[in-house]
């Protein structure tokens, strides 16, 4: 009988193909023990929240500019659904607006990364935001930890 854990359940949310598949890649390099799902856009994402036949994600990287639903949005709704309260939710954005960072947090969000331009350091903060959400999981983030810098 396996006693694993099962593996870490992570979902993407961005309208961008070419960071969906560096996001995709850069979690296969990591050989962590995760499963990665991705949506196109915000309306996707809460389609894949409210399906019954699968588990929820442990953390969602949420993309702030998207079509048909954008990332604040899909913060409300999402954080407003009590099934969904467990969740953290990492803000993946291009957007380093102190207005966005501020809205974001006070809707709900656990972690705020601003995408950064070079490989080796966006490997760094997906790897960083997922030691957060495992050193938090339980717990309240803060606005103290909630910019994740390299």
């Amino acid at each position: 009988m396996k006693s694993q854990k099962s593996p870490l359940r992570i979902l993407l949310a961005d309208d961008d193909e070419g960071d969906r598949l560096v996001f995709q890649e850069i979690f296969k390099e990591m050989d962590r023990d995760t499963t990665v799902h991705m949506v196109n856009d915000g309306q996707q994402l809460i389609d894949f929240l409210n399906k019954k036949n699968h588990p929820f994600p442990h953390i969602i990287f949420l993309d702030l500019n998207m079509p048909n639903m954008n990332g604040i949005e899909c913060l409300k709704e999402i954080r407003s659904d009590d099934k969904c309260s467990n969740i953290s939710i990492a803000i993946y954005s291009t957007s380093s607006s102190e207005k966005d960072i501020e809205e974001t947090f006070l809707h709900g969000a656990n972690i705020y990364i601003t995408k950064p331009a070079d490989y080796s350091d966006l490997k760094k903060v997906l790897a960083k935001s997922l030691a957060a959400v495992r050193m938090n999981s339980g717990s309240d983030f803060d606005k103290s930890n909630f910019v994740l810098k390299i």
